[in-house]
C-alpha cells in the first residue's frame, strides 16, 4: 500500500494524464469517425474512395508504427506541438477508422426505403443522414462505440513510450525510486480499471435510454 501512498502525486499525474488523453482522442476519434462514415456512404465517389483508403489504411498499419509517424515524422516538415497533442493525433486518427466501420455498419441496418422517403421530400444527401439515418443507426452502434473507446484508453499507454505523461509511464520513476515493480503494476492496473470502467459505465447509461431492443 505504501507504493500509493508514498507516491499518490506521481499515479495522479499519470492517471489524470491518462484521462485527458483518453478523452482528446476519444473526442477526435468520434468527429473524424463520423465524417469518414459519411464519405463511405456519400453519393460521391472521390469521397467514398478518400474514406476507403482512410479505414484501409489505418486499420493495417500498427499504432506503434503511427506513432512514431506523428510524433517523429510531423517535426521533420516543421510542425511542432506538444508530444501530448502529437499522441492525441495518433490515437484520434487510429481510433477514428474502428468508429467508422461501426458507423458504417450501423448506417447499413437502416432500411434503405428511410433513405428513399426522405429524399422524395425533398431532402438532401446531408440532411437524410443527419435527420433520419444516423439517429436510428446510433441506436445499434452504443455498445460496439463503447468497447472502441475503452480499446483507445488501453492503447494510450503507448504514449508514455514518447515522453507523454500517462498512467503507465509511472512504472518507470517508480522503479528508478527502488519500489516494487510487481505492486506499481497492480495500482497502475487498477487505474486502468477506474478509467475503463467509467466509460463502461456511461455507455451501459446511453444503451439502456437509448438502445435498440434486440
Amino acid at each position: 500500500m505504501n507504493v500509493l501512498t508514498d507516491n499518490i502525486s506521481v499515479f495522479a499525474e499519470g492517471f489524470l494524464g491518462t484521462v485527458e488523453l483518453t478523452v482528446y482522442s476519444s473526442l477526435l476519434a468520434l468527429a473524424l469517425g463520423f465524417v469518414m462514415a459519411s464519405f463511405r456512404v456519400a453519393p460521391v465517389r472521390s469521397l467514398r474512395v478518400f474514406g476507403t483508403a482512410w479505414v484501409t489504411v489505418l486499420r493495417n498499419t500498427p499504432l506503434t508504427l503511427l506513432f512514431f509517424a506523428v510524433l517523429l515524422g510531423l517535426p521533420r516538415f516543421g510542425l511542432l506541438l506538444p508530444f501530448m497533442v502529437f499522441a492525441v493525433l495518433a490515437l484520434g486518427c487510429y481510433t477514428s477508422a474502428f468508429v467508422c466501420e461501426v458507423l458504417r455498419s450501423g448506417i447499413n441496418t437502416v432500411p434503405t426505403g428511410q433513405g428513399e422517403a426522405a429524399r422524395s421530400l425533398g431532402m438532401s444527401f446531408g440532411q437524410t443522414l443527419s435527420h433520419v439515418v444516423l439517429p436510428q443507426a446510433f441506436r445499434t452502434v452504443i455498445p460496439p462505440i463503447g468497447s472502441i473507446l475503452i480499446a483507445l484508453a488501453k492503447n494510450s499507454a503507448i504514449a508514455g513510450a514518447f515522453s507523454v505523461t500517462e498512467l503507465l509511464g509511472t512504472y518507470r520513476t517508480l522503479s528508478e525510486l527502488g519500489y516494487n515493480i510487481v505492486w506499481t503494476f497492480l495500482w497502475i492496473a487498477v487505474g486502468y480499471l477506474v478509467v475503463t470502467g467509467a466509460i463502461s459505465a456511461v455507455f451501459n447509461v446511453l444503451e439502456r435510454r437509448w438502445g435498440f431492443a434486440r
